[in-house]
């Protein structure tokens, strides 16, 4: 393997580089995206038992401030409080999104440069063993094959990366689109239990 990266010539290093960063970004974006980092099942129920007077609110701020959609549910509910108008919850909800969506724009963008320059690789290594034949004014087939063979090594290089790395991507996109969506779900619903728990403490103030 260590013969066929050497034999590939220079365009061999950015691709490796490209390897080594998409397997960093894979692995920060496995630890990163867990439910439990993002949309805890229990987070929800414990909000509206804070936003209803069962559980102080205070007890949830260790529990709300390891997950995105904590973050997201306990600047809302401070809003909340304060303002009956609870915008918070956009800005917190695309601060949270933004967060997820990181580095996912460099992992895709290898997925496409990777197999380019393996067969920029390709190319420029085709055009050496031709160049070689053409000085030697001969045709040797065993040294020809030899050549197309270290060419086409960056080709096959940039294909290990780009596939796995596409793949991944797809992936990441799809479960931040799912925790986008139970995060939308979730401020919606704190939303509504506020302000009907807003409305019914106005009526209750009134004579």
């Amino acid at each position: 393997m260590l013969e066929i990266i050497w034999a590939g010539g220079w365009l061999m290093l950015p691709i490796l580089l490209c390897s080594i960063l998409a397997v960093a970004i894979c692995i920060d974006r496995m630890i990163a995206l867990r439910p439990d980092k993002t949309v805890p099942a229990r987070l929800l129920g414990k909000i509206q038992q804070a936003i209803n007077g069962e559980i102080p609110v205070d007890s949830l701020t260790e529990f709300a401030k390891d997950s995105l959609l904590g973050e997201i549910l306990m600047t809302g509910l401070g809003a909340g409080q304060r303002n009956p108008a609870v915008s918070a919850f956009e800005e917190a909800g695309a601060l949270a999104v933004q967060k997820m969506e990181r580095y996912l724009t460099t992992l895709g963008t290898i997925a496409v440069i990777s197999p380019l320059l393996g067969l920029l690789g390709t190319v420029v290594g085709m055009i050496k063993v031709l160049s070689s034949v053409g000085q030697a004014g001969q045709l040797d087939s065993g040294l020809f094959v030899s050549g197309i063979s270290e060419a086409l090594a960056t080709t096959a290089l940039g294909l290990i990366v780009a596939i796995p790395a596409l793949v991944c991507h797809r992936h990441f996109v799809r479960r931040v689109d799912e925790f986008t969506l139970t995060m939308e779900a979730a401020a919606e619903r704190v939303k509504t239990i506020l302000y009907r728990k807003d409305n019914s403490g106005r009526s209750s103030d009134t004579p």
